[in-house]
């Protein structure tokens, strides 16, 4: 990884906290009475108790003014390089910050051959994916593009993510609620603490693969003297763990047989998937494939883990949602005809053979993103423009003639 930039000297200013929209009621459900009838009531235990902050009064506040932002920029899209251009001038130039670039982004030719932006580019600190850690040095990160840079600015931090700010200049842009128009004054609120917060859960995931490899001693099996010998099994255990926004997708890959894999809830078999797949998705990740699939969207804000099965053959098999708490399984059956596939928000894709295991809950290390009103605000603003949620031509209502004749 390399810097040009250093850090200045530190403003002890914090940024002011704003209150413009709040809601009057909490967006949690009411605390439930724990008696029950004259005699019954709910049995104490203090170990068990959990305090959540109302996500409705969920705001970002700085413990020391910000100085480094991570810039995220769709690659090969020659649209974003104007706004990519104008927020760096505007971050560097007039807030003073250290910009963060992933190195591949500067390697495109209208940036390399932009004289006027020379300048600017070389106060840039650059990292190169699975190479360069930069968890600890990043204050919060703006995206620009659609929904698969929130996705990919989440692949880079496995444990504590920064505030996210997403500018919605890619196809779809569920995930990504600001517009570009008035970016100045938008990234000012943020850098200043004026802004609502929705704690976008994550997947914490971790794949064993437990494999059995035969290894000979010599080649062919034989010993210098000619005679065979047994060849040995080497046992080889490889974990490997990733955190996860939208979804785990196992699914049969090439083969033409159905996938056959057990899905076990806190060690217990709870059913066999046959079909093309399951997909086990993050509330965010109810919006995207799990919703192609036929589940149901269910608000950030809901703690659950979804379960949608991808065309199973089977007519009663619903999706489903468990609670965040839970640990899952998913192992292939051992009687099943052929390997699957796993892939992680899209990502990472590998086979999954016998004996391989893949757990999956709810992370402790959410994504807080950013919100442009508030979160119920924005979500159902997505729902409508992104996925035209129940568009519909609306009936006509009845004349005064029709009234008389319906009665």
């Amino acid at each position: 990884m390399s810097c040009d930039s250093h850090h200045g000297p530190e403003n002890c200013v914090i940024g002011s906290m704003l209150h413009l929209h709040r809601r009057t009621r909490s967006m949690h459900g009411p605390c439930p009475v724990t008696t029950f009838g004259p005699k019954a009531c709910m049995l104490q235990n203090p170990k068990g108790i959990m305090h959540i902050q109302d996500p409705a009064n969920q705001r970002l506040t700085w413990n020391k003014p910000p100085k480094s932002v991570l810039v995220i920029k769709k690659v090969r899209d020659a649209s974003l390089l104007q706004p990519f251009k104008e927020l760096c001038v505007f971050l560097t130039e007039q807030k003073n910050m250290i910009v963060y670039v992933e190195k591949k982004v500067l390697e495109d030719p209208d940036i390399i051959n932009d004289e006027n932006f020379g300048p600017v580019k070389k106060k840039f600190c650059t990292f190169r994916e699975d190479f360069d850690d930069i968890s600890n040095q990043i204050d919060f990160i703006i995206c620009l593009g659609g929904d698969g840079t929130l996705l990919y600015a989440s692949s880079l931090f496995q444990d504590s993510v920064p505030p996210v700010m997403a500018f919605h200049l890619g196809s779809l842009g569920f995930l990504t609620p600001f517009s570009f128009d008035n970016f100045q004054t938008q990234v000012t609120q943020v850098i200043e603490g004026n802004a609502a917060l929705v704690l976008r859960s994550r997947l914490k995931v971790k794949v064993v693969k437990d494999h059995r490899e035969k290894k000979s001693l010599v080649q062919n099996g034989l010993e210098e003297n000619g005679l065979i010998v047994n060849k040995p099994e080497k046992e080889l255990i490889k974990q490997t763990k990733y955190q996860v926004l939208n979804e785990v997708v196992v699914d049969r890959g090439p083969s033409s047989y159905l996938s056959n894999v057990d899905v076990f809830l806190d060690g217990h078999l709870i059913t066999t998937v046959q079909g093309d797949g399951v997909i086990v998705s993050t509330p965010t990740g109810s919006t995207a494939y799990a919703a192609a699939a036929g589940a149901s969207m269910i608000h950030p804000n809901v703690p659950a883990i979804m379960i949608t099965p991808i065309c199973p053959h089977s007519l009663s098999f619903r999706p489903i949602v468990v609670p965040a708490g839970v640990e899952l399984k998913i192992m292939l059956s051992p009687n099943a005809r052929n390997t699957a596939w796993v892939s992680f928000d899209g990502r990472k894709r590998q086979e999954v053979c016998h004996g391989d295991s893949i757990s999956i809950t709810t992370s402790c290390y959410p994504v807080p993103s950013i919100c442009f009103r508030d979160p119920v605000n924005d979500w159902f603003d997505s729902l409508a423009e992104c996925l035209h949620w129940n568009v519909r031509k609306k009936q006509n209502h009845f004349t005064v003639e029709e009234e008389e004749e319906e009665f």
